[in-house]
């Protein structure tokens, strides 16, 4: 069912975009996983990586809302082929932070700072927080927004003005999750760190195999169909 927009009905459809989307992106359980990757960097650092992830993540959601479902069909990608790759891309970044020691090994020390910051995009962006799960999610919210009516291929005004407030929100949690992992840290302490980091990493592999097996799922069905016929 299509969201219906109203003027006062703004603020209800940002909260319903937002609600939606964060058990997906799931900035809580991103928070130990980021800590990890950067935990031997200076906290300015991973301060500034936070507010570049939370920026790319915005970004990333508000073209996935607006123009994901238009690349596409352009390129002739469906849904489902998209959660397939994306979900064994996720469940491959879990299952490597699973296996990963507690302690930083030495190609993750050899890493400096400014190395780092360039990897705010990917993996830390995509798809360790906005992933193919919260992708699909977002285009299909996209898909379901309304259009004006003078202009059927333009989204209306109260549609963008929702979804940029219930994304906003989203990667205003990510920011202030993963810039304060290292309080999180100090308060779990390491053995309730390390806990939380293998919990985070098995739910990441786990959300990939799912979100691969809704891919594979959909592209099984017209296959079906047409052997049924």
């Amino acid at each position: 069912m299509p969201i219906q927009f109203s003027a006062p009905d703004v603020a209800k459809a940002a909260v319903f975009i937002a609600a939606t989307l964060f058990p997906i992106v799931n900035p809580l359980g991103g928070a130990p996983i980021f800590l990890t990757l950067t935990g031997n960097h200076p906290h300015k650092v991973q301060h500034r990586l936070a507010r570049k992830v939370a920026m790319n993540s915005f970004a990333l959601l508000m073209a996935s809302l607006f123009i994901g479902a238009h690349v596409l069909a352009f390129f002739g990608i469906s849904l489902s082929a998209v959660q397939v790759g994306g979900g064994i891309v996720v469940a491959a970044a879990g299952w490597a932070l699973l296996n990963q020691p507690d302690r930083p090994n030495k190609d993750q020390q050899s890493v400096t700072d400014v190395d780092l910051l360039t990897r705010s995009f990917y993996p830390f962006t995509l798809p360790l927080t906005v992933g193919p799960g919260s992708i699909s999610v977002a285009i299909t919210l996209g898909a379901n927004l309304p259009k004006r009516l003078d202009t059927p291929s333009l989204f209306s005004l109260e549609a963008l003005v929702a979804s940029i407030f219930g994304a906003g929100a989203i990667c205003i949690l990510i920011w202030l999750c993963y810039a304060s992992a290292e309080r999180m840290s100090r308060a779990l302490g390491p053995t309730g760190m390390s806990v939380v980091m293998r919990l985070s990493s098995f739910i990441l592999f786990c959300i990939g195999v799912q979100i691969a097996w809704n891919g594979l799922q959909g592209l099984a069905v017209p296959l079906l169909r047409n052997a049924g016929h």
